[in-house]
């Protein structure tokens, strides 16, 4: 009988490989993603000292989203975390998928911080 692992386990093994040359500094800051099955959540972390400068999640009540898990919520999020992060002046990122594949909500938040000006 074959054993099938986790879809989490190997994601976070994804994830591990990916973070091992992806490093937030205080210049550009790691834009990290992570998606549940009810809300999608970003920040962005300065590696070096370990802070968590802007954060950004679909389970916000400013947003005022009715569903959290879907693509507009991911557009919303992205919006969203780019604007703090314009207020605190970061321009240019580093995208941490999260070991997620770029497809969907992933690629709606990135797409969506995008075009409201950071850069990658």
């Amino acid at each position: 009988m074959i054993i099938k692992k986790s879809r989490n386990v190997t994601r976070q093994k994804r994830h591990l490989r990916i973070r091992k040359n992806l490093i937030g500094t205080a210049d550009i800051p790691r834009l990290n993603v992570f998606r549940s099955n009810t809300n999608i959540y970003a920040q962005i972390i300065d590696d070096t000292l370990g802070v968590t400068l802007v954060s950004a999640s679909s389970a916000e009540k400013e947003l005022k989203l009715k569903n959290g898990s879907n693509i507009e919520a991911a557009k919303a999020v992205g919006k969203a975390v780019a604007l703090r992060a314009k207020e605190k002046s970061i321009n240019a990122i580093v995208f941490d998928r999260g070991g997620y594949l770029y497809h969907g909500r992933v690629k709606a938040l990135a797409e969506a911080a995008r075009e409201a000006g950071l850069k990658f």
